[in-house]
């Protein structure tokens, strides 16, 4: 049925030829939202498009969110790849990230961030939740104003026009059973009653909007203890009651193992047996995970936060994607290290891997969802927006107003239909990029693949990583 609608002449109102609505793609619609970024109306189905509104220059999606992210991990990207040592590995590779961040300055994290936020909104993502734990001096000793770090990087967010859900971290110690920090952890390092009020002088600095929002992240189980992770959620939910926590979990089979000779089981169970996870919760990997945990997470509605361009290049392992999806599980997709930025790979990687797994094709396809794109697509949408706590990762009323447009000129998407232009988006990966323009809070970021401050933060970037590896 065609509805013809009357509007004012206004730059808050865009009209798409074909949108990506919660039912799917739809024709002749039209977008309106109010100065604050939220979307005010999705009206599909018009006539045509109302006098004097804008037309997009391609068929529009939810802009993805990325639901991890480590900023200062983008410089880094390409240095260890070489054989560090016979038996090279996640914690090789770890040792020498803690040498980089050893020498990043406040200045230097800024700029980094807002590059990275750059070539997050270029690939598509149009929110962030950024995993920080670099927060003290060189020498470890707080700054003056002990959020001055996490506060550089939600500036940067601001700068590039990405939208930011911030997780100051909380690392208290170097392996289960509360062994000590080690030396080059020392930036790292807070108590939580210190954590949680890096949290409220960052409110306090730039209280919570339709852009921002704040959490925490313990780092992992490894990190903290059952008492300090206990008085870190009863702090948080004395001042931001449900808001997100995120944690890295069961990445690397040296942490499994760790934890069942200290604890006695598995990181997942561990967890879900003595702390109330739920929708608020991002665990970040989850990669080893048994049958039992599988089904267990899933029933909790938590969010498997998956990043399958790091796990891959770290050599992590395979998540049970099938397995956990089949139980009903949420997932969503992050950048993590940075190797690569683009949600478009990590959706690829996580059907490529059960490809290889298991020798089939089309694994993740669902009964009611053939088309396995577009299943993925759904499901990291959905999970992305839960993890970040924000209205965001739909075209409805309500929500941010964040999408994407994609070049239906393409060679991958020309003269395709609807139906397949997720699949062509997902899994072919000919030419540049076929996100074409993006917008946050309504706001046109990027466009004609060019962000709108792309010169000068390139330029603060160039100069940043100059310093940095101008000490090697």
């Amino acid at each position: 049925m065609n509805h013809t609608i009357e509007t004012n002449p206004t730059s808050r109102a865009l009209f798409a030829g074909h949108a990506y609505l919660p039912d799917g793609w739809r024709r002749n619609v039209l977008l309106e939202w109010d100065a604050a970024g939220t979307l005010r109306s999705v009206t599909p189905d018009l006539a045509q498009a109302p006098q004097g509104v804008a037309r997009a220059a391609g068929p529009i999606t939810p802009g993805m969110p990325n639901l991890h992210s480590h900023a200062f991990q983008r410089a880094m990207a390409g240095l260890t790849e070489y054989r560090a040592n016979p038996t090279d590995s996640f914690w090789s590779w770890r040792d020498l990230m803690y040498r980089f961040a050893a020498r990043i300055t406040p200045d230097d994290l800024g700029a980094i961030a807002r590059w990275l936020y750059v070539e997050m909104l270029k690939a598509g993502y149009t929110s962030v939740c950024e995993f920080h734990y670099v927060h003290h001096g060189k020498d470890g000793q707080r700054y003056a104003s002990p959020a001055e770090l996490a506060q550089r990087v939600v500036d940067a967010a601001d700068v590039s026009g990405i939208g930011m859900t911030m997780l100051p971290v909380l690392y208290q110690y170097s392996g289960f059973g509360a062994q000590a920090p080690r030396d080059d952890q020392r930036r790292f390092i807070n108590t939580p009653e210190q954590l949680l009020g890096i949290v409220e002088s960052l409110r306090e600095w730039r209280p919570e909007h339709g852009a921002l929002r704040y959490g925490v992240a313990p780092h992992s189980l490894r990190a903290v203890s059952h008492d300090s992770l206990r008085t870190l959620l009863e702090g948080l939910d004395r001042t931001l009651p449900g808001a997100p926590v995120h944690i890295h979990i069961a990445e690397q089979t040296a942490e499994v193992e760790a934890c069942l000779a200290t604890e006695g089981a598995r990181p997942v169970q561990w967890l879900l047996d003595r702390f109330d996870v739920s929708a608020r919760w991002c665990l970040v990997h989850a990669t080893h995970v048994d049958a039992r945990e599988t089904a267990a997470l899933a029933r909790s509605g938590a969010i498997a936060g998956l990043c399958l361009t790091t796990e891959a290049n770290l050599g992590d392992g395979i998540f049970p994607a099938r397995e956990y999806l089949d139980a009903g599980g949420a997932f969503g997709v992050g950048s993590d290290s940075h190797i690569g930025v683009d949600w478009r790979a990590e959706l690829r990687l996580l059907e490529y891997g059960q490809r290889l797994a298991r020798r089939e094709r089309n694994v993740l396809a669902a009964p009611h969802q053939a088309q396995v794109a577009d299943r993925l697509f759904d499901g990291a949408l959905a999970g992305g927006a839960q993890a970040t706590g924000r209205k965001v990762g739909a075209l409805k009323e309500g929500a941010r107003a964040d999408w994407i447009v994609l070049d239906a000129e393409h060679p991958n998407l020309a003269g395709q239909k609807p139906l397949t232009w997720l699949s062509s988006v997902v899994f072919c990966e000919h030419g540049e990029t076929p996100v074409l323009d993006v917008y946050t809070g309504g706001v046109k970021v990027v466009e004609a693949r060019r962000h709108r401050d792309e010169a000068r933060l390139y330029a603060d970037y160039r100069a940043a990583l100059a310093r940095l590896l101008a000490e090697d």
